[in-house]
């Protein structure tokens, strides 16, 4: 596992949401994607995860992918792939980018679950690793349990810096998302108009449905021809 660069921008800011509760990283990575005016720098390169790619209005949308925003000097990743046993191996790609690149920090966006948090309810959201986050109103997280790729990071990478969305919802999560970015845009001054993801929340939501279906029904169909071959 890897990250193969074109373009390899200095001091950049990275954002990583991988797919997790609430798809809150995966909204929000794919919301300031289009919205930044990013291009692709680069992809992940491996061998041992599913052979896949998705086509979305007629176009190719790589698995694992690094988008830069020049305006802003940050680099985001997204990917539509489950992660799932690779953490390890996926946070040390970033961790070796981020040296490559001289990254001024890294930031992972994670949604945590909920069952107490009822639907009218406002989307908490929590800090870890930086205190300027408190100045835009999150709360330091005191007590959770982080898995996946951003609990690989925090144990690799001394100065991690976590942004933490409360969600109720193992669906996607639009309106915790949008909050999320309402804090990045606060955090980093990016003056990215967040109200245009509730606006498109349904047509977000039911893109990535699509997607990640697509994924597990194309993994399972891939283990089924498998199993076959060997009779």
């Amino acid at each position: 596992m890897k990250i193969l660069l074109k373009k390899k921008p200095q001091n950049p800011i990275i954002i990583e949401g991988f797919p997790g509760f609430g798809l809150i990283g995966t909204i929000v990575t794919e919301f300031l994607i289009e919205h930044m005016q990013c291009e692709m720098i680069g992809e992940f390169l491996y061998d041992d995860l599913p052979a896949m790619v998705a086509i979305h209005k007629g176009k190719l949308v790589k698995p694992m992918a690094v988008h830069y925003s020049k305006k802003f000097n940050i680099i985001i990743l997204q990917t539509i792939l489950n992660p799932k046993g690779k953490e390890w191996d996926i946070a040390e790609a970033i961790l070796e980018m981020a040296e490559q690149v001289k990254a001024k920090k890294i930031i992972s966006i994670e949604g945590v679950a909920s069952q107490a948090m009822m639907s009218d309810k406002d989307t908490q959201l929590f800090y870890f690793g930086d205190d300027a986050l408190k100045k835009v109103g999150l709360k330091p997280i005191d007590e959770s349990i982080v898995v996946g790729v951003t609990s690989s990071i925090m144990l690799k990478h001394d100065d991690a810096v976590c942004i933490f969305a409360e969600t109720n919802s193992a669906l996607p999560d639009s309106k915790a998302a949008a909050k999320v970015i309402e804090v990045l845009d606060k955090y980093l001054g990016l003056k990215v108009d967040y109200k245009p993801l509730m606006k498109q929340a349904v047509d977000f939501e039911s893109k990535l449905k699509t997607l990640m279906q697509q994924t597990t029904k194309t993994t399972e169909e891939s283990d089924k021809k498998y199993m076959s071959y060997l009779g």
